[in-house]
């Protein structure tokens, strides 16, 4: 199609004469259209850099760096189940034996896996492509942290334990406080008994030996003398050891005492002597186990002075509903 022709009338020639456009607006018209070209190219770029028909070597590698850094994640997770499955495994030797062995309670649960409440620890982490992935595992690394802390605490308590088990079994009261050969009988063991005085049945918190006046009575483990005194009532004269480790007995009855209040003593010391003093019936010993500041059978502690078999004559003793002495 040809292009059109723009023709003028001029009037001094009375003839028709063609339009030449001027330069300028030649040269603008090409300016305007490469500028929009120009434009419209680079509209078209940026739109293909956002699709996934155009990717560039940094695309490439910035791909390339996002699965490297997801498989070093999954790896990550991978380490963090074998070291919880490992620690839940000392944990448990922790409280079902090492804990056990040395007489101290166990580590609650709720305390070992406890979490992180409050504030958001992990705010800066959110809002990019793989927060979540991030955010869970740093959750799990902190959690995991947190129970190892508390487990090498605990196995610096345990060691600790360790250094004092010699002291610690020497403080156990392990034997009877009056020997075998010395007693008359084993009169009333712990449990509910018929009090002597009123035939009610009531709780008897201690062992009922019964000996002459004057029978040698010994501190049945390692401690200091709290008092040797007659100020409590019923008791007479009695003397409280206080051993440690949450261990504390009681003598009571005595006729007289071979010790005083702040004395250290040893197992097997004597401490003082058999009586009748108090609330008694008869010449006895009433001797009494307190773990904790709850009184417990003393016939579980007797491993120290006496066999098997004494074990079970005793026991049987104990066991018998009959009236105390006190």
């Amino acid at each position: 199609m040809a292009k059109k022709v723009k023709y003028y009338f001029d009037t001094e020639s009375l003839a028709y004469r063609k339009i030449k456009p001027k330069l300028s607006k030649k040269v603008g018209y090409v300016a305007l259209f490469l500028l929009s070209s120009g434009l419209f190219g680079f509209l078209c770029f940026v739109a293909l850099l956002n699709t996934s028909y155009l990717e560039t070597p940094k695309d490439r590698l910035q791909a390339r760096e996002i699965e490297t850094m997801k498989l070093r994640y999954a790896i990550l997770n991978k380490k963090i189940e074998e070291v919880e499955v490992v620690l839940a495994e000392v944990e448990d030797r922790d409280n079902s034996i090492y804990r056990a062995y040395f007489n101290t309670s166990p580590i609650p649960a709720e305390q070992r896996k406890a979490g992180f409440g409050g504030v958001n620890r992990y705010k800066e982490l959110e809002g990019f492509d793989n927060s979540e992935l991030v955010i869970n595992t740093s959750k799990r690394v902190d959690i995991v942290s947190k129970q190892l802390a508390i487990q090498s605490k605990s196995l610096d308590e345990i060691l600790k334990l360790a250094k004092d088990k010699n002291k610690l079994l020497a403080a156990i009261p392990a034997i009877q406080p009056v020997k075998n050969e010395q007693l008359k009988r084993m009169a009333s063991g712990f449990g509910y008994r018929s009090d002597p005085f009123t035939k009610a049945r009531k709780m008897h918190q201690g062992m009922d030996f019964t000996a002459p006046t004057g029978t040698p009575i010994f501190a049945t483990g390692d401690g200091v003398v709290k008092r040797a005194d007659n100020t409590v009532s019923g008791y007479g004269n009695h003397i409280v050891i206080q051993h440690g480790y949450g261990y504390e007995t009681l003598y009571g009855h005595l006729s007289k005492y071979k010790c005083r209040p702040g004395q250290r003593v040893k197992r097997g010391d004597i401490i003082g002597y058999v009586g009748s003093t108090g609330r008694s019936e008869a010449p006895h010993l009433h001797y009494e186990v307190h773990k904790d500041g709850k009184p417990v059978n003393p016939i579980n502690f007797y491993y120290g002075n006496i066999s098997a078999a004494e074990y079970i004559v005793i026991s049987k003793m104990a066991n018998q509903e009959n009236q105390s002495l006190d």
